[in-house]
């Protein structure tokens, strides 16, 4: 797999500016990551958020799934189809919670959700992007030891999300072919190190003729 970096500065630092930015949302609390890429959208940043599935919530599984099945509920009575609407994707609902910390109505927040996409699982055209983490929404530094959590695909699958079968034989696919890419990689670096050893010497003693 590729080494993931680290992206976007701690709350009030100066922001970032790449022409896309591929983040990679696996074990991210799900609030305090659409929070930041809410913020970097609307400064202008391009993000591309893969592995939706993977996104952490706090709270137990059971709590979590009782406020899902509650906004279920919610609905026009005499139309449903007038809305809201309920995304089942993790994908989606991701989507959904950044558009909430967003003006989206204004010409300002729409212009900032066109600048986001989310999927699940690895895209093939992304595969190969360096993938960046926030440590400010990391689980592991921003949960308390011990506390309980949830994964944002176990609750979509429970309130009718079809595809989890699909999107885990994809992503066992990508993976297969990440690792063959990785050991060619490694092999090519290893043969580059040695080149630039084999060569170093002869660099060094002409350079310690001249005094450096």
């Amino acid at each position: 797999a590729r080494t993931r970096s680290v992206v976007f500065p701690q709350s009030g630092g100066c922001t970032m500016f790449e022409k896309v930015v591929v983040i990679d949302c696996k074990n991210h609390l799900l609030g305090r990551l659409a929070s930041i890429v809410a913020k970097e959208l609307l400064n202008g940043q391009r993000v591309v958020c893969v592995r939706c599935e993977d996104i952490n919530i706090s709270g137990s599984f059971y709590r979590n799934k009782l406020k899902f099945l509650d906004k279920l509920r919610k609905r026009t009575n005499t139309n449903p189809a007038h809305g809201p609407y309920h995304f089942r994707a993790p994908s989606r609902i991701f989507h959904r919670v950044i558009r909430g910390m967003i003006p989206h109505k204004t010409h300002r927040g729409k212009c900032a959700m066109e600048r986001l996409k989310a999927f699940d699982g690895i895209p093939e055209q992304y595969e190969k992007s360096k993938r960046m983490v926030v440590p400010d929404a990391f689980r592991v530094t921003r949960l308390k030891p011990g506390r309980r959590y949830c994964v944002l695909g176990r609750i979509s699958l429970e309130i009718g999300w079809k595809h989890k079968e699909a999107v885990e034989r994809l992503e066992a696919k990508r993976k297969e072919r990440s690792a063959v890419y990785w050991e060619e990689k490694k092999a090519q670096l290893g043969k580059a190190k040695a080149a630039k050893a084999a060569v170093a010497d002869q660099f060094d003693a002409k350079l310690a003729k001249f005094g450096y």
